[in-house]
Parts: C-alpha cells; structure tokens; sequence
C-alpha cells in the first residue's frame, strides 16, 4: 500500500482512495439522471441548436453574433458529443456529471495546496451538496459544470506558480542556500514556474468561454496574495492585469448577448435602490441553503422589494457590517473568515440583480447561480469542523494526504453522517431532474404561484396529445397571470386540436390583444382563419407576423397552403422553400411542398419532399396519406411502389381509426395497385359511403369514378 503520511482516525490511507471515493460516491448520488432526459431551454442549446450540426456551425459558434449566448466552449463541447452520441441524453447527462466529480476532486487538491484543514471532507460536500443538483442534472447548465472546471485548474495552476515564485524570491544572490526548502512539488517538478502562469491563464480564459459567471478570479488571486503574505504587492497587481484585461472584455461580449437576446423582454424594471436592497437578500438567502439545503426549488418564488421601506435594507446593512467586523480583526482571527466572506459575495456579484439576466423575469435568485461561490462556505466549514473534531497528533500541511483531515472516530462518524445526508438529499433532489414533466410538476407542487411551471407542464401535454390537461394548466397560468400572452396563444392551440374553432381564435385575439407584436399568435391565427376558409383574412394575419419576424418558418409554411388554395401554385412553392431555409427539419413544409410539385407535374421531386417529410415525422398520418398515394398513383412507372404504398396506407389508415374516407381512398387505391382489386372494391366502396355521409361531395364523386376502374380490374393514376 502506497501511504503518504495519510490517515484516517489512525489508519493509513493509500493515494488512490480520497479521489476515488469523491468519484464513486457522486456517480452514486446523482443515478436518478444516469438516464435523465432532456428539459427547458435543452432545445434552444442542444436539441434544435443548428450550429451543433451545421457544416458552419463551427463559425457560429465563435463567431456569430446569431448564437444564442456566447458560451463557444460550451457549445464546442455539445457539438462534439452530438457527433459521437447523437441526441442521446443519456452521454450529455454523463460528461456533465464526471465535469462535477472531476471538480470536487480539484477541491480538495487546491485546498491542500493551502494546507486547509479539511480539505479532501470539502471536495466531498462539494460532490454531495444538493443546491449543486440543478447545476449537474440540467444538461444545458453545463456551462456551469465546464466553467468549474477550468476554473480550479487556472487556481490550482496559479498557486504552484505562486508558490514557486516564492520560493525563488528567498534565495540569495551569489548561491547562497535556500532560506524556506523547496516543498516536494516544487523538487520534483522542475517546471519553469512561468509555464504555470500562463497555463492558468489559458485555462481562466477557457471558463471564461464556458461561462462569464467565473469573470471575479482576479479579484481572489488578489485576496489570495493578501492571505498568505499579509499584504498585496504591485508585482501581484501587475500578475493579475491580463486576468482583468480578459474577464472585462469577455464580461462585455456576454453582457451585449444578454441585451440582444433579451430585447423585447423586460427581466427587471426596478430601480438601483431596489437592486441594492433585493442582493442583500440574496446573499443571505444562498447562505442559507448553502447551511441548510432543504426546500429546494428550480423556480422560488419571485420577492417584491420596496425600496422605500427601511427593512429592505437590514439584510445589506447586515452583510455590510459583518464584512466590517471580520475587517475589525483581520489581524487576529478574523483574517481566514475574511477571505472566505469576500470570495463568497464577489463570486455572487454577476447574480446579485445588477447586471440583468432573463430568467430574473420569474426569480431573482436560483439554485445554480452559487454553484461557484459556495466553495467558500463549504470550505469554512469543513476546517471549522476538522478543526474541531482532530485527531490527537495530528497536523495539517500542505505535503501530507489527509482523508477527512485526521479526523477522531467521533469526527470521522459525524462527517460520514454528514456525507450520507447529503447524498441522500441530493438523490431526492437530482428525482425531480429525471424528466421535464417531473421537473415542473416538483416545481408546482412546491410553488404554486409559479405560471411557469403551469405554463410548461400545458406544453409539454399538449406535445403528448394530452388536450384536456393542457388546457387546464394554461387556465391555471392565466389565473395566476392573465396577461400572459403566450400561455394564451398556445391555450388556443389546445383548443383548435379539440375542434372548438371560435374559442381558439378568442384566445389567439386576446393574446393579441396583451402583445400585438406576437408574431406567432398572428400565425395561429391565420391558420385558423383558414380552417374557416377566410383565406384572404388568413393571407393578412400570416403577412402581419412575418412582417413581425420574417424567418418565422411555420408562417410562411402557412401562407404557402393560403396560396396554393388561391389557385397561385409558384409563390406557395416560394413560400415552402423559404420556410425550410429557415428551418430544414420542418417536416409540414416539405409535405405542403411536395403536394405544390404534383400540382407543377413535378412528381419525382414531391417524392423526395414526402420522403423528407416521413423521415422528420414518421407518426403523422397525413404524410403517410400523401406519399403512399403518389407511390400508388403516379403515372410514372419509375417512380411507383405498389408494397411500399399499402404499407404507408394501411399505417395511416390505423392511426385514423379506420373512419377517415381520404385515407381509405388511397387505401384502396395501394390495394389495387398491388392487384389486390376485391379489397380495393370494398374499400373505396366503404370510403364512399364515409364520404357520403360526411357531406363531402368533391371526394365522393372521386370514389364513385375510382370505384368503376376497380370493379374493372385497372389501377388508379393521377
């Protein structure tokens, strides 16, 4: 057994053990989303991120203003993981996982490095802590997870630098000895102690790229000196310049995406007072569930500050004159806690409400916004408790491996209590991150004032067919915010699908109403106004909301069946095309395209269409319909097939319950393609009467013609 003057409560400890029980204990903690799916904003990073599979996506992700934020590592790492394992979420929920084992273990290596007492028992509440859950689960918060990463590699880098510089700085001109001894890294090692710097620098420019969120690094190097030797130099100033340099120009790069990203959305309209008095609240209440991870919630409740009352500020009068206290005896005992109050809150500082973030609009505070500054508490707390729970004789230095710090039996039963709760809550808590749907559903049951959680829940059933229950949680949003525009919209959709016409188009109305820029509300609206057979109302709303955002892909989709049902085949044809620039994978525009081309005698290029179309949707029975009666009917011998079409047609007819007189129509005609004329009979005749009775005269005259070629033996072409 290799041993390193380790131990624990007396035994000896080999090297491999403290990081391996960090990894294993946090593979553990987080099973429930070994398997875990993908949840909200997965789509807008991953899932429907076109620079992920784009020959350019590459560029985008760099250099494009078009990207979503700009985060090029994070979205680098994604595009590389799509090309291995697709859209699996199963290897996304994995790197972020191993990303947040790997940092815990970074933990434990930095604070040795500064012979912290405690050191390996923080890496392990950090691996275990369950406000860290929504940072690990949610794949699209692997910004997060990768910005960690990077930023304890630039700290752990930056202080071998350090060290090492120091150590130089204390020999003598002319080769006299050494007056500290170089520590065992140092000798065995010898690396120019330059090589460190610039690799911390390069690795805080990667975080940087991961995540801005890291940008007040420089802020605790300079904390850091002042902690070891009493004092900030103008040497460690001048260190951290290109630390500042590259932290305020990628800071402004995110700061401007924000704005762009958030231009028609109001996060915050509060004033500075309010902003002050709501991040005093905030720090104590990470603080909080920082010592006490219960209730957790992925939407709390949003706060209404006054600035105009006096109690507003007691929390930042609070914080203020703690800061002022621990100042009072920095020269005492005051000094560490100091340093850990001061990381603490400037590692809050982009969260704290003065710089605007989106999600703000619905809380200003959130679990995965301390992912970073909760190092300072945990680590506090762990020397506090190693402190206190030593084992007799033993010591703390930075070139000794200490599991749990040489905790007594007692200590070390109290940590592996400690370490158990905290993996049992963060295995609860990682439950809720499984799915979207057990995601909002845990946020509703524990924020029942959260329209959000309504609002998601409503989309994600009416996605599943689910119509009743989506409506009713769209009703629930909007009792909760009745001027919300897009809990309307897609309410109107609910009930378009439920065939209740004119309730749809009074939602679609009133959302209009709240937001008369919705460009999708007046998209919905043309459509419905064209299951009415308005067509030229539909042609106005459809050109209203692509005047409002003109790459709206399913609105020109839309304005093209408007056209084509004018009779002006070229500009619906115009209109599909421009459609799938916008968006390749919108199978509807290929199918309404590949209908436009029969139209134009192009029958070998609807084929591709309606083949394109069955890949991106090969559930949805209307483009089963098509493409099995061209592959039936066609008259170009080459481009028919008869199994093919009677697969599609038979597949089509069972999703429509057998009762629709269309489907049954090409039915009948794959069936007489394949020779099969008795079946064909019966079925065009059955297709009749459904037709018949529905009042459809146009398609019933169709039948009855069809029904003769049949009776005699010949196939159908069209």
């Amino acid at each position: 057994m290799k041993r390193f003057g380790g131990s624990l409560a007396g035994w000896p400890v080999p090297g491999w053990l403290p990081g391996s029980l960090i990894l294993l204990g946090t593979i553990l903690a987080y099973q429930p989303v070994w398997q875990g799916g993908f949840l909200w904003d997965d789509d807008m990073y991953l899932t429907k991120n076109r620079m992920l599979s784009e020959a350019g996506g590459w560029k985008q992700i760099w250099f494009s203003p078009d990207s979503p934020n700009y985060y090029p590592m994070l979205f680098t790492s994604f595009r590389l993981e799509r090309a291995l394992w697709g859209l699996n979420p199963a290897g996304y929920h994995w790197v972020n996982l191993l990303l947040h084992a790997v940092s815990a273990v970074l933990i434990w290596r930095v604070l040795r490095r500064f012979a912290m007492p405690g050191a390996w028992l923080a890496g392990a509440i950090f691996a275990l802590h369950p406000v860290n859950v929504e940072s690990v689960a949610w794949i699209s918060e692997r910004k997060n997870t990768l910005a960690m990463f990077f930023f304890l590699l630039s700290l752990f880098w930056y202080v071998r630098f350090d060290e090492q510089s120091s150590a130089r700085s204390q020999v003598p001109k002319g080769g006299g000895r050494n007056l500290a001894p170089p520590s065992r890294d140092h000798a065995s090692h010898p690396v120019p102690s330059s090589r460190f710097y610039w690799l911390s620098l390069g690795a805080f420019m990667l975080a940087l790229l991961s995540k801005t969120a890291v940008a007040p690094l420089p802020l605790l190097l300079l904390g850091l000196a002042w902690w070891r030797r009493g004092k900030v130099t103008s040497r460690d100033v001048g260190r951290t310049v290109p630390f500042f340099v590259a932290s305020l120009f990628l800071g402004l790069i995110t700061v401007w995406f924000e704005r762009t990203q958030m231009a028609s959305q109001i996060a915050r309209d509060d004033s500075f007072w309010s902003r002050l008095a709501g991040a005093g609240w905030a720090v104590w209440f990470y603080l909080y569930k920082a010592l006490l991870p219960l209730n957790l919630i992925h939407v709390y409740p949003r706060w209404q500050i006054d600035p105009a009352r006096a109690l507003a500020y007691v929390p930042a009068a609070l914080a203020a004159g703690t800061f002022l206290w621990l100042w009072c005896y920095r020269r005492r005992w005051g000094k560490p806690w100091l340093l850990c109050a001061g990381f603490y809150v400037v590692m809050l500082l982009p969260v704290l409400g003065f710089v605007n973030i989106g999600f703000m609009s619905y809380s200003l505070v959130a679990d995965r916004w301390q992912y970073f500054a909760i190092l300072a508490p945990i680590a506090a707390a762990a020397a506090l408790f190693t402190s206190r729970f030593k084992a007799r004789g033993s010591s703390f230095g930075a070139s000794r491996l200490h599991l749990g710090g040489s905790l007594s039996p007692l200590g070390l039963f109290l940590a592996a209590l400690l370490l158990a709760a905290l993996g049992a809550l963060t295995w609860r808590q990682s439950g809720l991150y499984v799915n979207a749907e057990t995601l909002w559903q845990g946020t509703r049951a524990a924020n029942q004032g959260c329209w959000l959680a309504y609002y998601h829940l409503g989309l994600l059933y009416l996605e599943r067919g689910s119509l009743d229950e989506a409506i009713v949680q769209f009703q629930d949003a909007l009792r909760i915010k009745p001027h919300y525009a897009e809990a309307r919209n897609n309410l109107g959709a609910a009930l378009l699908q439920k065939g209740a016409l004119d309730e749809a188009m009074a939602q679609y109305q009133e959302a209009l109403r709240t937001d008369p820029a919705f460009a999708d509300a007046h998209d919905n609206l043309g459509a419905a106004l064209l299951q009415m057979g308005r067509v030229d109302d539909a042609i106005a709303e459809l050109q209203k909301a692509l005047q409002l955002q003109p790459g709206l892909a399913s609105a020109h989709s839309n304005l093209g069946v408007a056209l084509f049902r004018k009779g002006r085949v070229d500009e619906a044809i115009a209109q599909y095309q421009t459609a799938l620039r916008s968006d390749p994978e919108y199978g509807q525009a290929h199918n309404n395209l590949g209908t436009a081309l029969i139209a134009e005698g192009r029958m070998a290029e609807a084929l591709t269409q309606y083949e394109e179309a069955l890949r991106l949707q090969p559930a949805d029975p209307n483009t089963q319909n098509n493409l099995a009666l061209l592959l039936a009917t066609c008259t170009e011998a080459s481009l028919r097939n008869g199994d093919k079409a009677l697969q599609l047609a038979r597949q089509a007819n069972d999703l429509a319950g057998g009762r629709n007189p269309g489907v049954l129509r090409t039915l009948a005609a794959a069936l007489a393609e394949t020779r099969r004329f008795g079946d064909a009979v019966q079925t065009a005749q059955t297709a009749l009467e459904l037709a018949q009775a529905a009042g459809q005269q146009e398609l019933a005259a169709h039948l009855t013609g069809e029904l003769k070629r049949y009776e005699a033996g010949l196939p159908l072409r069209q």
